[in-house]
């Protein structure tokens, strides 16, 4: 039987890679539901170039001219932020691939783990906010969590067949994005344009400049903690310019097995739709020949101070992750609107981690509240 997708973010950077996968594979897979927030062209287009079962428009507003340029197709047509969630609960979904970006794929994955789905996660910053929420209630309710992150899908990939085989340490490789090498001083003056310039990889405008100063890769180290249940001592980043080698286990023997392709999304989103098989594609081959070095560095934390917050967060634990990705989507939509310089960023989201209030152990809704809270915050700081 195909594979029923619903693909929370279908008009963003994995989402539409997602529907490309699916277009090229319409033996294994079908599209159930597609969702964007206020990319109504977009999302009309796909849905009439798929003819879903349902489209969900997340901004209200929007909601009429979706519906009249659907009219004429058996697609339903939904609204609003709450109908992302309750969409999920469909009984023709069976992976729920959640491709939104920032603190809004929480409350959908959440939903989704409840209505017993498969998750394909690639959206990091749900377990960032509330992992030890989303994992609990992951495990009561029996629900794989099939990472779609590069690094984190070459984890998964390494660890099949190992069982109970003890991990010592992962290590989580970073491109270093578009400023590798460079000091503050050179910092000071970069642009959202040069910062949107990355080496390797075609992605968001949000994850583009979380890689530029090392955010990215630092909520990778909180999600891998909960992913793969570790302890920050366990997860290592290292710089590989290469972005060939997507990360490493080390296991107690000292024996390494690393997953290595050349950098294209469509491979970790295909394996985290089909596994645990793997479908032949006719995607371009890494040639040693054509990479007769792959180097590795050591990042620099007291430049790109966003990791070593990260780590803080981790460590601290209760809320704190939750602090600080709520400061750097702030921080973050205010440097891409040179509001605020990029050395700024760091700084706001250390303000906010230092004031806002910690609470040790979190339920939902302080989760909700701590979000609201530090973004209010961060925007006072920001003005």
């Amino acid at each position: 039987m195909k594979r029923r997708i619903a693909i929370l973010g279908s008009t963003g950077s994995i989402g539409k890679q997602a529907l490309e996968v699916i277009k090229l594979h319409s033996d294994w897979f079908s599209l159930e539901v597609i969702t964007a927030h206020s990319n109504a062209d977009l999302l009309i287009k796909q849905a009439k170039e798929f003819i879903p079962n349902a489209v969900v428009i997340s901004d209200e507003t929007l909601y009429t001219y979706v519906k009249e340029a659907l009219s004429n197709l058996p697609i339903k047509v939904f609204a609003g932020q709450n109908a992302v969630s309750q969409i999920v609960s469909l009984d023709t979904i069976d992976i729920v691939l959640v491709a939104l970006v920032g603190y809004a794929g929480l409350l959908p994955t959440l939903k989704a783990i409840e209505e017993n789905k498969i998750i394909a996660l690639a959206n990091k910053e749900s377990l960032v906010v509330a992992g030890k929420l989303i994992i609990e209630k992951a495990k009561q309710n029996n629900v794989p969590i099939i990472p779609v992150d590069s690094e984190h899908s070459a984890i998964f990939q390494c660890l099949v067949g190992e069982l109970n085989n003890k991990i010592e340490k992962i290590y989580l490789t970073a491109s270093g994005g578009p400023f590798r090498g460079f000091s503050k001083n050179q910092l000071k003056n970069v642009t959202p344009e040069q910062a949107l310039n990355h080496p390797n990889w075609n992605m968001g405008n949000k994850i583009t400049i979380d890689s530029a100063g090392l955010m990215n890769k630092g909520l990778e180290v909180i999600e891998a903690h909960w992913l793969f249940d570790l302890q920050p001592s366990q997860i290592d980043v290292i710089i590989h310019p290469q972005s060939i080698i997507h990360s490493i286990v080390q296991f107690a023997d000292g024996t390494m097995k690393a997953q290595m392709s050349l950098p294209d999304m469509k491979l970790p989103i295909q394996y985290a739709l089909s596994f645990p098989y793997r479908i032949e594609t006719s995607f371009p081959r890494f040639d040693f020949m054509k990479y007769p070095a792959l180097t590795f560095e050591k990042p620099d934390k007291e430049v790109f101070r966003n990791l070593s917050l990260a780590y803080k967060a981790l460590e601290k634990g209760g809320n704190m992750p939750c602090i600080l990705n709520a400061a750097n989507e702030v921080a973050v939509e205010a440097f891409l609107k040179k509001k605020i310089s990029f050395l700024c960023m760091p700084d706001i989201i250390e303000n906010c981690m230092e004031k806002i209030n910690f609470i040790s152990q979190p339920e939902y809704e302080d989760y909700v509240n701590t979000d609201k809270e530090t973004r209010v915050f961060a925007n006072n700081l920001i003005k």
